[in-house]
């Protein structure tokens, strides 16, 4: 519906632009100013009627009038009348099947009667940004708050899961581990509801952090997020055979040291999963068999005898090779005794989590029953947030992730962890538009041939794709220029 609207509009490609046009009757018809579609004919049902030229007039045809007449996607809030009201919701939120059932039926766009509100924006300024993180929460009388703190494994999908529960793109996402470096917070508020919910670094080992040079944030952050949570939402990378067989070490230390917090576990990525039956074997070896004290069923499965699982010796070491006598770090083992820290080494699930969810964080429909489960256990007290804020980052700090993200996702192996930015200007534009303009320090000669690519390629790619990302969070233009240098 709402590549029809753009096409209608001269605000789709011109290949797209010239497959719809108006219907106009060869003789005076009382349709003639309804603004209805031609629709050509097909003479293939399996192929010809899925094509674009085809499926577009039927839908939009059978929008009924007051929706065609809108000038803009956002005006076409509107109601038929009191007893038939409807609540037009813009396509891009939801489903063309569940816009168009919607409408016909007459009922509101959200099942709870609400209107769905377009994503919140970031403002471009930080002078802005830091005058909305102090302005005073406007919380109705009967106001619910809960903070949700998101864990696991590195590259488990938690940066897109928050992305996907707020609605817009504010965290930093790609395929590689270690994209998320320190804490970040997003705020969801809906109704009289607000989640706040704090996406942190994948769980990592002191060792690995030495190893391979990393922020001490990634160490730090994850453990110092669980302890100002209300619940815990533990991810697991199902479509990683080699991971889903048992909980992260870390994962199960930090579950081990705050067993007072609720926990939920999230099977992500399922849609990656071939074989869907395998989902039920995964929940009971991650749960230990148990969820919210019961014990769950599970169908069980003849394996051969080479399948048999072996005992872990006593002398066994925890992943990584750490020894559990001195533990990884400080922080996270203090709590816990040498005794538990060798039970954990040995325990493949958490038989204490409250519920399981299996969703794909991509997929709007599925994470939008897990935002239903947080706002059902919001908890009354005061919200901590302007209903208008979407995080607590500063607009620059937005900008160098995305930017991050992009280095990450275009070169290879080391390269773009090496790197670090410097953001050398940042203004409004003569014609309304934002103008950025960062600079990228590389520690080889060769890193920076690789960023600028061949005749610049690369780094005009990297720029084009961050700043229609940026352009998304800002609901504004932006321009943003990069260039590199070398770190003396």
């Amino acid at each position: 519906m709402l590549l029809t609207y753009k096409s209608l509009n001269s605000q789709a490609p011109p290949y797209l632009c010239q497959l719809v046009h108006y219907y106009n009757p060869p003789r005076a018809l009382r349709s003639e100013d309804k603004l209805l579609l031609a629709l050509p004919n097909a003479r293939l049902k399996s192929r010809g009627e899925r094509a674009f030229s085809v499926c577009a007039p039927k839908l939009w045809n059978a929008l009924p009038l007051l929706v065609r007449q809108a000038p803009t996607i956002r005006n076409a809030a509107c109601s038929r009348s009191k007893r038939g009201g409807f609540t037009f919701t813009p396509a891009c939120f939801i489903t063309s099947e569940a816009f168009l059932s919607r409408l016909m039926k007459g009922k509101a766009a959200e099942a709870d009667g609400s209107t769905h509100h377009p994503p919140a924006s970031v403002p471009p300024h930080s002078n802005e940004q830091i005058g909305l993180l102090q302005r005073h929460p406007d919380q109705p009388p009967d106001s619910k708050v809960l903070k949700v703190v998101i864990i696991g494994a590195p590259n488990a999908g938690k940066s897109t899961l928050s992305n996907q529960l707020l609605g817009t793109k504010v965290f930093a996402v790609s395929k590689k581990v270690h994209t998320t470096r320190c804490r970040s917070l997003g705020v969801l508020t809906e109704n009289d509801t607000q989640i706040i919910l704090l996406d942190t670094p994948g769980l990592t080992t002191h060792s690995k952090v030495k190893r391979h040079h990393l922020d001490k944030s990634l160490l730090v952050d994850p453990w110092l997020s669980v302890k100002e949570a209300d619940l815990m939402v533990v991810m697991v990378d199902v479509s990683d055979r080699w991971m889903r067989s048992r909980l992260d070490y870390e994962v199960l230390k930090c579950l081990a040291q705050h067993p007072h917090i609720p926990a939920v576990l999230v099977l992500n990525k399922v849609d990656l999963m071939k074989s869907k039956d395998r989902l039920l074997d995964v929940t009971a070896q991650l749960t230990g068999g148990v969820v919210n004290g019961r014990r769950i069923q599970v169908r069980p499965v003849i394996k051969p005898p080479w399948a048999e699982k072996i005992p872990k010796s006593d002398s066994e070491l925890p992943p990584d090779g750490d020894t559990l006598v001195h533990g990884d770090s400080e922080t996270s083992d203090s709590a816990l005794s040498k005794k538990q820290l060798k039970e954990l080494s040995s325990q493949q699930g958490w038989p204490h989590f409250k519920d399981v969810f299996m969703l794909s964080s991509v997929d709007r429909e599925d994470v939008e029953t897990l935002k239903t489960y947080f706002i059902v256990n919001a908890k009354p007290g005061s919200w901590l947030y302007h209903s208008e804020v979407l995080t607590d980052q500063s607009p620059e700090e937005i900008c160098t992730s995305i930017i991050r993200e992009k280095l990450l996702e275009y070169l290879p192996q080391e390269v773009p962890y090496s790197m670090t930015q410097s953001v050398e200007l940042w203004q409004d534009g003569e014609n309304g538009q934002l103008d950025i303009s960062v600079k990228l320090y590389a520690i080889k000669e060769s890193h920076m041939s690789m960023v600028i690519g061949t005749a610049g390629q690369m780094v005009s790619r990297i720029a084009q794709e961050a700043s229609e990302d940026l352009s998304r969070v800002y609901l504004r233009e932006v321009r943003l220029k990069l260039s590199a240098k070398l770190k003396k």
